[in-house]
């Protein structure tokens, strides 16, 4: 899926379309990061578009991101109240209670995009990435994300002198490719009506730029 493309009809954030398409909203988002990376957001956030997003919500898509201060997704995108539903985790990891919330977005609110965000130098797969390479694993639940992160750094090789930057990349591919074999989500991925994809946030720039588009 490229980044050009129809929007979905007006300012983002104000009421999905019937008929909303993966490619749509695709474009929707990037085109928010474009304007967010030119410096001419459309979108404030104050209790007027609040209040104007209290109905029903209707959004477009879901952003499964890091829990980095750095990266609120919202602003980066461009987006205003009501437009895209957002899960941040470290790493964004995945668990039960996200993709269990995944699914509810995509199968109740109709909602045709999930996009899985990494960042450039996410904490998260660099303390994977220390972690292996100490032989000690931490205590407490941050093991759990280390245990989630460390494939992604085994498969790239825990000796390549990029393992931190590869490791992010791999980690979002793995994402997605969990997201897209979920149970719920396998059959509007194969009809069309959804679309996983993977990006990755430049903390320089920016700029979103998504992984193995097509």
């Amino acid at each position: 899926m490229g980044s050009s493309g129809a929007s979905m009809g007006g300012a983002a954030g104000q009421g999905r379309q019937a008929g909303g398409t993966p490619r749509a909203a695709l474009a929707d988002l990037l085109a928010g990061n474009r304007r967010f990376v030119s410096g001419q957001p459309i979108h404030g956030h104050d209790v007027t578009a609040a209040a104007a997003a209290s109905g029903d919500q209707q959004p477009y898509a879901v952003v499964l991101g890091c829990i980095d201060s750095r990266v609120p997704l919202e602003a980066i995108f461009d987006q205003t109240f009501g437009a895209i539903c957002v899960i941040r985790t470290g790493g964004h990891v995945l668990d039960r209670a996200v993709c269990g919330s995944i699914e509810y977005v995509v199968g109740q609110l109709g909602v045709p995009l999930v996009m899985v965000l990494g960042h450039e130098r996410c904490g998260a797969v660099g303390a994977a990435v220390d972690a292996l390479r100490s032989g000690q694993r931490p205590g407490g639940s941050l093991a759990h994300l280390v245990d989630e992160i460390a494939p992604a750094v085994t498969e790239v090789g825990i000796d390549d002198p990029a393992v931190h930057p590869l490791a992010i990349r791999r980690h979002v591919r793995r994402t997605v490719g969990t997201l897209r074999a979920d149970d719920l989500l396998a059959g509007p991925i194969a009809a069309g009506r959804v679309a996983v994809v993977g990006g990755l946030y430049d903390l320089a720039t920016g700029e979103v730029a998504l992984l193995d588009p097509s």
